[in-house]
């Protein structure tokens, strides 16, 4: 969902190698490039490894149009947290 009234233009991503945060800096200065220029720029295509580069890099507004922080249905939980959790509660 877009914020802003901008006209959006998507760049197909799908193409590009194994991605690391070289890559996802680079994505982010195009977007802020385009964004001045008065366009906002979405990614397609994006591999399951570059949108989490991309979350981890606080990116994810910017670049994939969606922000998961402050939403934790929207995260998986880490392995193992919510059942220590459970045993904790059951204990006390």
């Amino acid at each position: 969902m877009s914020t802003t009234s901008l006209p959006i233009v998507v760049c197909d991503v799908a193409a590009l190698g194994p991605p690391d945060l070289s890559t996802v800096g680079t994505l982010a200065r195009l977007a802020l490039e385009a964004r001045r220029l008065g366009v906002e720029l979405r990614l397609g295509g994006v591999s399951l490894e570059l949108g989490e580069l991309i979350a981890f890099a606080g990116l994810d507004a910017l670049l994939l149009g969606v922000d998961v922080r402050g939403q934790p249905e929207a995260r998986e939980e880490a392995s193992g947290v919510e059942e220590e959790r459970q045993l904790d509660d059951a204990a006390g």
